[in-house]
């Protein structure tokens, strides 16, 4: 149970890790610029959001056997990180903690993200407004 405790929060650690680089190198761009946002940013933003789920995840569910094949170990990471919880694939009973902590993980996630694109839209609506 405590290596499984310590793997839950390794896989928290480098999933908020990703994201929260990812976000801080384009808040540190949009920071720097007063020009109006490129179209490469929420390219970027929404593939660090599919590494960080996806891949980290759902590769975990995979390696552990978690569950039977790799279709159902990145499906059943997307269905928690995004808190739908369909309950068609359900992690094998000595493994019940990894959802909750996914989903917990994912909700962080997106308020982070609402959060920077709540500072990114006001400093743009502030540069509009200061340049009239």
């Amino acid at each position: 149970m405590i290596a499984k405790l310590l793997f839950a929060s390794a896989l928290v650690a480098i999933t908020v890790t990703i994201h929260a680089a990812g976000l801080g190198m384009v808040l540190s761009h949009v920071s720097r610029s007063k020009v109006r946002l490129g179209r490469r940013f929420w390219p970027i933003t929404w593939l660090l959001i599919r590494i960080a789920w996806l891949l980290i995840w759902g590769l975990f569910f995979w390696w552990q056997k978690c569950l039977p094949d790799a279709a159902s170990s990145f499906y059943f990471s997307g269905v928690s990180y995004a808190t739908i919880g369909y309950g068609d694939v359900v992690l094998a009973k000595g493994w019940w903690l990894f959802g909750p902590a996914e989903g917990l993980t994912g909700i962080l996630m997106c308020g982070l993200s609402t959060a920077l694109f709540f500072a990114v839209l006001s400093k743009t609506i502030f540069l509009r407004i200061e340049s009239e």
